[in-house]
């Protein structure tokens, strides 16, 4: 038996969000400052600068994480690599390589208490029912999610956007039932949801964080030609056509 105490009851401790095994807490002040950064600690809260933390409870689901983001860890806790056989390593090796995460995500099951490194980025859940059970997510963006969410490399629909786009061949794609943790630079309040029926949307940059996976990826010029593309000073944008939903930054990293 364990309990928790001045934690999430903390009256300097909110709960931004909760889905799942999922509990997203922000700290409003950060009390453990000294004179010569007191200043900056003032302005930074007066600016939504603010550390934040994931909690899993793993009564509720196994979780996988990204590699290094475990804080501590309290109760029934095993972590397990995930890895089923040397093809798995491999295949995930492979995945971890092209998209730009780490190879091998640790998974932790049991009925304890787990906590995930203070960030001051700002942190999403997305439950893939609301997705049809799969998104295909920006580059560097993946922090946790339910363990029975399969994972996979998504590859581009045309090589010009590894290229023009500003953006890689590949990205994360999850599928499945569960909740996914996201670490963005803008906060949910900011997000712009575009909700596609047989549509297309066309962005200027990479400024899409996530979109559904029966969305079809391109880059393509503004114009229907090249001299309309430079008359209209856009160039290529990013090409997400079909039906599905895109969250849009307004921001780019």
């Amino acid at each position: 038996m364990f309990q928790i105490s001045n934690f999430t009851n903390n009256d300097d401790i909110r709960v931004l969000d909760s889905a799942g095994p999922f509990t997203v807490i922000e700290y409003l002040r950060d009390l453990s400052v000294m004179p010569n950064n007191a200043a900056a600690a003032y302005f930074c809260n007066a600016m939504n600068v603010r550390k934040r933390q994931v909690v899993c409870d793993l009564s509720k689901a196994r979780v996988t994480v990204q590699s290094g983001a475990m804080q501590w860890m309290v109760g029934n806790v095993k972590a397990v690599t995930g890895i089923k056989g040397v093809g798995d390593f491999f295949g995930k090796a492979v995945r971890g390589k092209v998209t730009g995460e780490s190879a091998i995500k640790p998974e932790y099951t049991g009925d304890g208490v787990m906590v995930l490194e203070p960030t001051y980025k700002h942190l999403l859940l997305l439950n893939l029912e609301d997705w049809n059970g799969s998104v295909v997510l920006d580059d560097g963006l993946f922090l946790a999610c339910d363990s029975s969410i399969r994972q996979k490399a998504v590859m581009r629909s045309n090589f010009s956007s590894a290229v023009a786009g500003n953006e890689g061949l590949f990205n994360l794609g999850l599928s499945g039932n569960g909740v996914v943790c996201l670490e963005s630079v803008c906060p949910k309040e900011e997000l712009v949801e575009i909700t596609l029926q047989d549509d297309v949307l066309k962005v200027d940059g990479n400024m899409a964080i996530a979109w559904s996976g029966s969305l079809d990826f391109t880059v393509e010029r503004s114009g229907k030609s090249l001299i309309g593309s430079a008359a209209s000073g856009e160039g290529l944008v990013n090409v997400y056509r079909g039906t599905g939903k895109v969250l849009l930054a307004p921001v780019s990293d």
